[in-house]
C-alpha cells in the first residue's frame, strides 16, 4: 500500500494511526499541501478532490479519510476499530463523527488560508478561530465520556479505535494552536495513554519522512 500524506494533515494522521492499528505495511508518499503540490496535474489525476490522504492498493485508489477508514474496517476486520458491545459501538461512532466532521471542516488549511487572504486574519485571530471550533465539539464529547462507564482506566472502550483515531490528531492541532485543554481531563487521559502505544508513536507529524528536520 502507498499512502499519499502530508505530515501535518490531520486526515492523513487519522489514516496513519488506523493502518498502524491494523498492523498493515504501507509506504508514505509525501505531498506538500503548503506549496500546492496537491493541485499539480499528476496528483489531481489521482484524486479529483485534490486533498489528502489517498490510499493506493493493488486494486484501489481511495480518497477521503472517513471512506478510507470504512474500507479498512471492512477489508481488514481484525482488530476491529469498534467495541464489540453495540451500545458502546454506537457511542464510539457518535463521538467519532462529531470530532471528525465538526472540527476538521472549519479548521483545515484552505479555510485558514481564506481567512488570512480575504479577512486579513492574523495569527491571534486564527488561534481564536481554532479554539472556538475545538471547544465547541470537545465540550460535549467530554460530557458524554463523563457519563460513560469506561472499559478500562485509560480508554473508554477498552482498546483504541475510531474515537482515538480522530481524537489524537485534533489534540495535536489544539496544542499547536495554543488551545487550553485543561477542562478536558478525559480527553487528555486518552491522549496520554495513546502516546504510549506504538501505533500512535509512529503516526504523529514529527515522525513522518516529510517533517522538517531540526537543525543540528
Amino acid at each position: 500500500m502507498k499512502l499519499y500524506s502530508y505530515y501535518r494533515s490531520s486526515t492523513s494522521y487519522r489514516v496513519r494511526i488506523a493502518l498502524n492499528l491494523k498492523r498493515l505495511d504501507y509506504e508514505i508518499q509525501p505531498i506538500n499541501l503548503k506549496t500546492g503540490e496537491q493541485r499539480e496535474a499528476d496528483f489531481a489525476a489521482l484524486n479529483a478532490y485534490q486533498t489528502l490522504p489517498v490510499l493506493v492498493t493493488d486494486e484501489h485508489q481511495l480518497a477521503q479519510s472517513l471512506a478510507i477508514l470504512d474500507w479498512l474496517e471492512q477489508t481488514y476486520p481484525s482488530p476491529s476499530l469498534l467495541p464489540s458491545d453495540e451500545g458502546s459501538a454506537q457511542l464510539c461512532r457518535e463521538l467519532y463523527y462529531a470530532i471528525a466532521t465538526e472540527i476538521h471542516a472549519p479548521n483545515n488549511l484552505p479555510v485558514l488560508k481564506y481567512l488570512r487572504s480575504e479577512f486579513e486574519a492574523d495569527q491571534e485571530a486564527l488561534e481564536h478561530w481554532n479554539a472556538r471550533w475545538i471547544h465547541r465539539t470537545f465540550e460535549p464529547v467530554e460530557r458524554r465520556l463523563e457519563t460513560h462507564s469506561w472499559a478500562t482506566d485509560d480508554l473508554p472502550f477498552g482498546k483504541p479505535g475510531l474515537l482515538e483515531i480522530v481524537l489524537i490528531p485534533q489534540i495535536y492541532n489544539a496544542r499547536r494552536w495554543k488551545v487550553d485543554l485543561s477542562t478536558f481531563p478525559n480527553l487528555l487521559r486518552i491522549d496520554a495513554y495513546c502516546g504510549l502505544l506504538e501505533a500512535f508513536k509512529a503516526a504523529p507529524p514529527d515522525a513522518q519522512p516529510d517533517a522538517p528536520k531540526a537543525a543540528t
